[in-house]
């Protein structure tokens, strides 16, 4: 039957919101209990507690004792948790190495949110799809179920702070505007120049996905940092902020700082931006670093930033010197902000944090649990620690407030609540089968999302792109370019895409259906009984990575391959597993249908004699069901490529995010055609012929069902290429003037040498070595494009921040870009969790700083032969000779025969090679990284709140600050205050909110 797009994807849609929305529930249980249990806590700055701290536990001291917070915790592997060591009784708390593990704020903490043990066991229970479940605390501590070991760097650091994530900072404040000022005048150097980078950095890495951000360097004048940033925002996704972090690795001081006219610049940006409608269009603020201020610049904050204070200061007082501490101090109490100094680098971390803590306020005093789900990524943060597998996923993240009426117009975050959700559990629910060939979602260094403009390229006008950002539902259709196999190859496709929302998320999710095959699905009939017959049959498995029955959730199951749980389903042995029906009823029939294939490959092997069928090593068949049947003609020893169809090699297999090669490439080709192809090289490095068949039933519109192969070892075919030579083609290339001397070649129609006499030529991949000189008669060179490519760079080298989106690249207009089409998108409204593997890239995200690698856009060539040309011939001018070639299709194949003139020496044309070049946009650089996409903002914001505005005034009127009169007349002016002229406020318990002594203030 045909299938219907828009059906499908609403239905996938549907199972995906109901998925999605369980881990919500179990978040918001959390919440509650996180909640209650703080209102049920008094504050105890005496407090003494032994928890389990996640680096110390089950450690000894020399006299085989447990040292202190590290008493036994048992740690088993799970399956589920990819085999971890994991506690799934308890859960355990891992501290940054720069916080102290027994302050009394730690302390309370960890034991008020012991409460949360009997509920992320709960949630695990009602919902065995649960991965990680976690709490951050807003004073740095991590409770992470199911407890694990931490492991530190090879440094013995912890650096990772739960307080840095990005789904911390999406749910603890909203959405950002943020331009950082920062003095470098002669003043500040050495390790005042150092502590301010170290800010810096610091505020960069509290910036997400939804936040906007700029740096400005002032002395004796004023200088964006990145100069193709100047007078704007640009998203702060993890590459622009690695590229900021090193343009202020440079930063030197000289000179003499004026910040007036930073200050005039700032707001003028942030001011733009909010009447241009751009940007986070919530918070503003400006970040001013400095070691002092010779005045308070009060007519700059009149004419750009008063009455309405729409942008908030926050100042941070580099170095020890407090002689211009007050200008400062006026500076952020005036303008609703916050006033720290910042003496040592080991400050940095904890006082960067307190301004989160002021936009978080309004939130906070209103309880407004807003729930948050961040784009696709993968943490690199938490590899160290074994916790998450790299794997690409979303988090689903929601606020904890305190809820004591004494505190409530304080707005106290008590931190965030999260819960991972790996992408590969939101493909279970879209099953293989439905729509074909799928995206790879595979990682990079750095990995950040990508967006769709840098896949479905083809989407030049992007309405498939802003349909899915605005949650629409449709359908729209596209011709692409697909490579495959890895690059080396392309099919030209005409896709249909069908996409909708996930009610209740961020997300919008599409299907792609490739046009004909992929747009009918092949229902039979068939009993269970003569199934069962046929799927016992040893020559059978299925793709044990599909869900043909749900094998993950009981444990007794989990040991089942999905051939034994589709058996048991069936015999009604497990009357528990829930199985795919429709899955299993193709399985069924595919079973039955393709039953006969055992005894012909038998009989074939029986009658087989050296001379008719010589070298056949294996034959295989694949159907949509993930089926496949396979016959050995040769003993599992004597195979060239011992590893093909063996789980170590995932191209030649079903997987979850796609099917083998070898079965896509057959289903694309013409019915009744017979592919060819050089597999890839063993361990020993032997080469064998795969050649393959698809298979039609029925009537001309089916759908591609089953495809059909035979392996060949690779010593064998050039046994008989050479055996064969003398007499090549004699009959077929009566042009050439002297047969004698002629070179043979077969090759497929990509131009890659499949027969040769010289068995080197057949290894090299870098493509058509020997025949560069007439490749390109009678195939066209396609251009591809990768545009979520990794290029190496100098480390003085700062120009390749990666750009926020792919332009159109003009030097090849007729050639659009190459992307992994056909199959699965799951879309969030900023970015789409999608990525093409680069070619050359180092699997370390580690690299040293004269290797270090960028974002780039990179280009490379694919040939494809013209099929509608049967034969060609020509001459081809090599300087002193002229080297005369004769190519000519093979019916029903995708080969061709080319035979050339050996005598002339075409060597003066340099080979053509595959590898991938970066693209150099020179003038076009610059606009690229200043450009802003359509982009989909959070659905709330809270920027502002009256009773924290209220709280400032009273607070403020405390002051003595520089033009005293200016503060009494004008109170209005203190909207949000800081306490830095009053005592610190405490905590009830009596601890006070200022750590570590440091002369800081609040709002």
């Amino acid at each position: 039957k045909e299938v219907d797009g828009l059906e499908l994807v609403k239905k996938f849609s549907e199972q995906m919101e109901s998925m999605l929305r369980r881990k919500v529930e179990a978040v918001e249980r959390l919440v509650e209990a996180a909640e209650d249990a703080d209102l049920n806590h008094e504050y105890n700055s005496s407090l003494e507690f032994d928890y389990y701290n996640s680096l110390l536990i089950n450690e000894k001291d020399e006299n085989d004792n447990y040292v202190e917070l590290g008493d036994e915790f048992i740690l088993e592997p799970n399956e589920h948790f990819n085999n971890l060591l994991v506690n799934t009784t308890y859960s355990d708390i891992q501290l940054p190495t720069n916080v102290y593990n027994k302050d009394p704020d730690i302390l309370n903490g960890v034991y008020m949110s012991e409460a949360l043990n009997p509920i992320f066991v709960d949630n695990f229970e009602r919902d065995p799809t649960l991965t990680w479940q976690y709490f951050g605390s807003s004073t740095g501590f991590f409770r992470l179920y199911p407890g694990i070991k931490w492991l530190p760097d090879e440094n013995g650091v912890i650096s990772f702070d739960c307080r840095n994530r990005g789904w911390y900072i999406q749910a603890a404040t909203s959405p950002k505007d943020i331009v950082i000022i920062v003095d470098v005048s002669g003043s500040m150097k050495g390790l005042r120049m150092t502590i301010a980078k170290h800010t810096i950095v610091t505020i960069l890495d509290t910036l997400g996905e939804n936040d906007f951000v700029n740096i400005i360097a002032y002395n004796d004048y004023v200088h964006f940092i990145e100069p193709c940033f100047k007078g704007i925002l640009v998203q702060a996704d993890r590459d622009n902020r690695e590229h900021f972090k090193q343009l202020v690795d440079e930063l030197q001081a000289k000179g003499v700082g004026t910040v007036n006219k930073a200050l005039t610049e700032s707001f003028k940006i942030l001011r733009e931006f909010r009447d241009a409608g751009q940007g986070g269009l919530c918070n503003q603020a400006i970040m001013l670093i400095t070691d002092g201020a010779v005045e308070d610049y009060e007519a700059v904050f009149e004419k750009y930033n008063w009455p309405d204070r729409k942008v908030r200061v926050f100042t941070y007082l580099i170095g020890r010197e407090v002689t211009f501490a007050p200008n400062v101090k006026w500076i952020a109490c005036n303008n609703k902000g916050y006033y720290t100094q910042i003496s040592t680098l080991a400050d940095v971390q904890e006082n960067v944090m307190e301004y989160l803590h002021v936009l978080s306020r309004p939130m906070v005093i209103n309880h407004d649990h807003d729930i948050i789900w961040t784009e696709a990524y993968m943490d690199s943060a938490l590899f160290a620690s074994q916790a998450q597998s790299l794997l690409l996923m979303t988090t689903v993240a929601m606020p904890v407030f305190s809820k004591k009426n004494e505190t409530r117009s304080h707005g106290i975050l008590l931190g965030v609540v999260g819960s991972d959700v790996p992408l590969r559990e939101l493909l279970k629910l879209a099953p293989r089968y439905k729509y074909k060939e799928g995206k790879k979602l595979k990682p990079k260094p750095n990995y950040n999302s990508v967006d769709l403009s840098e896949v479905e390229w083809e989407d030049q006008d992007e309405i498939l792109r802003t349909a899915m950002i605005n949650g629409e539902t449709g359908y729209l259709s596209m011709d692409v370019k697909v490579p495959v196999d890895k690059g080396k190859r392309v099919l030209f496709l005409t896709n249909d895409y069908f996409f909708t929302d996930i009610s209740g998320t961020p997300f919008s999710l599409g299907v792609v259906l490739s046009r004909g095959h992929g747009e009918y699905i092949l229902l039979g009939n068939t009993s269970v009984e003569e199934g069962l017959h046929d799927l016992l049959q040893p020559d059978l498995s299925l793709a044990n990575e599909w869900i043909y029955c749900i094998t993950d959730i009981d444990p007794d199951h989990r040991k089942l391959s999905q051939l034994e749980a589709v058996i048991r389903f069936l015999t009604g042995e497990e009357p528990d597993l829930e199985c795919d029906e429709e899955l299993v009823q193709e399985v069924l029939f595919d079973a039955v249908v393709t039953a006969p294939m055992e005894a012909y490959w038998t009989t074939l092997a029986l009658n087989m004699s050296l001379e008719t069928e010589a070298g056949v090593e294996m034959a295989f068949l694949g159907t949509r069901a993930g089926l496949m049947r396979s016959a050995l003609y040769v003993g599992s020893e004597k195979l060239s490529n011992r590893k093909f169809l063996t789980r170590k090699d995932k191209e030649s297999i079903f997987t979850m995010d796609h099917f083998p090669l070898w079965y896509r490439r057959a289903a694309e080709h013409p019915p009744g055609s017979f592919i060819y192809s050089i597999v890839s090289e063993d361990d020993a490095g032997n080469l064998s012929l795969n050649t393959r068949g698809e298979k039609k039933k029925g009537f001309s519109r089916i759908a591609s069902n089953a495809t059909l192969s035979v392996a060949v070892p690779g010593p064998r075919l050039q046994t008989a290429a050479r055996s064969g030579s003398h007499r090549c083609a004699i009959s077929d290339v009566a042009s050439l003037s002297s047969p004698q001397v002629l070179n043979c070649f077969l090759i497929d129609n990509n131009g890659f040498i499949l027969i040769s006499k010289r068995p080197a030529e057949v290894r090299e991949w870098s493509c058509c070595l020997p025949l560069t000189a007439c490749l390109f008669c009678f195939a066209s060179r396609v251009t591809m494009y990768d545009y979520q490519a990794m290029c190496k760079i100098p480390y003085h080298h700062h120009s390749g921040a990666r750009p926020l989106l792919s332009v159109r690249i003009s030097l090849h207009p007729a050639f659009p870009a190459g992307t992994v089409s056909g199959g699965f998108l799951l879309g969030h409204p900023q970015h789409y969790g999608v990525a093409y593997p680069p070619k050359k890239l180092h699997s370390s995200h580690k690299h040293k700083k004269h290797d270090t690698l960028q974002p780039c856009d990179t280009e490379y060539p694919v040939f494809v032969y013209e099929p509608a040309i049967k034969e060609t011939n020509g001459l081809i001018e090599c300087g002193d000779c002229q080297k005369m070639f004769v190519a000519q299709q093979i019916a029903s194949s995708n080969l061709l025969l080319l035979v050339t003139d050996a005598a002339c020496d075409c060597s003066i044309f340099p080979p053509v090679l595959l590898d991938a070049k970066e693209v150099k946009y020179i003038l076009l650089h610059c606009d690229r990284m200043r450009s802003q996409k359509l982009r989909r903002r959070p659905d709330t914001c809270h920027a502002f709140h009256p009773e924290v505005r209220q709280v400032g005034e009273h607070r403020a009127g405390l002051s003595s600050t520089p033009g005293t009169s200016a503060v009494h007349t004008r109170p209005l002016f203190l909207h949000t205050s800081c306490l830095w002229c009053a005592r610190p406020e405490t905590q009830p318990g009596g601890s006070p909110f200022l750590a570590g002594g440091h002369h800081s203030s609040d709002t």
